[in-house]
């Protein structure tokens, strides 16, 4: 499969609307940020922060941020976050629910790691799912924003109850995000970027499963063929 191009007006675009949209969020949002931190702090004591090493762009690893969910005491190592998963903390229930817990990742977007539109890292226990057919998704900055984040927005509660939650990953639900990206990427522009912002801001506040999953067989083919995403374009799928 082709490797992806972007022109060069187009990356220096992108890499200024990231610098912008991380620096203003950070100047904006720090109070909440501390406050979320002394939460954090009060509840369960340190660390404030998880750090794991994710893919990036050309398959390269960094650290990604983000404000810690689980109780470190209680955390088994498992790669995957469940709806009422019980490793969670009561401030982490609130912050998955919120996704304000990857309000760090804007320090990744200053630090060059991220961009804010971009497929979403994935950790190293699935890196070898980066098959020839899906590797052109590591030709992308990863992101906080993107067409496989809105659409599995509420993805902890997608797993079967009773599934091999790393084997269902690995067989439906990865093929099924890649799918989403591997749609968009090769035709984005900046201004569909700003769309993708504006509708992973308004997922948030999007209560249940999005609507864009229902009626949909989370398979990869089907969820490429049924029109959930063409051309940088969400549709509501029949079922």
């Amino acid at each position: 499969m082709p490797r992806f191009y972007r022109s060069r007006i187009h990356i220096s675009l992108g890499r200024m609307l990231d610098l912008i949209f991380a620096t203003l969020g950070l100047i904006v949002l720090s109070p909440l940020m501390l406050i979320i931190a002394l939460l954090i702090v009060v509840e369960s004591g340190f660390p404030v922060f998880f750090v794991q090493t994710r893919i990036g762009r050309n398959g390269k690893h960094f650290n990604m941020f983000k404000f810690r969910k689980l109780d470190a005491a209680r955390d088994d190592g498992c790669p995957l976050t469940l709806k009422n998963d019980m490793r969670m903390t009561r401030v982490g229930k609130v912050l998955a629910e919120t996704k304000l817990d990857e309000l760090p990742q804007l320090f990744n977007i200053l630090r060059g790691d991220m961009s804010v539109v971009g497929p979403r890292p994935e950790s190293l226990a699935f890196e070898d799912c980066f098959t020839e057919s899906v590797r052109p998704v590591l030709d992308q900055r990863p992101g906080i924003f993107g067409p496989s984040q809105v659409a599995f927005r509420n993805e902890c509660a997608l797993y079967p109850k009773g599934s091999d939650l790393i084997q269902y990953y690995r067989e439906t639900l990865f093929p099924a995000k890649a799918a989403l990206d591997l749609s968009y990427y090769p035709t984005r522009t900046v201004w569909t970027d700003i769309l993708w912002i504006v509708r992973g801001i308004r997922a948030v506040f999007t209560a249940g499963q999005h609507p864009n999953l229902k009626g949909v067989t989370l398979t990869a083919p089907d969820i490429s063929s049924s029109g959930l995403l063409l051309g940088g374009n969400l549709k509501r799928s029949e079922g």
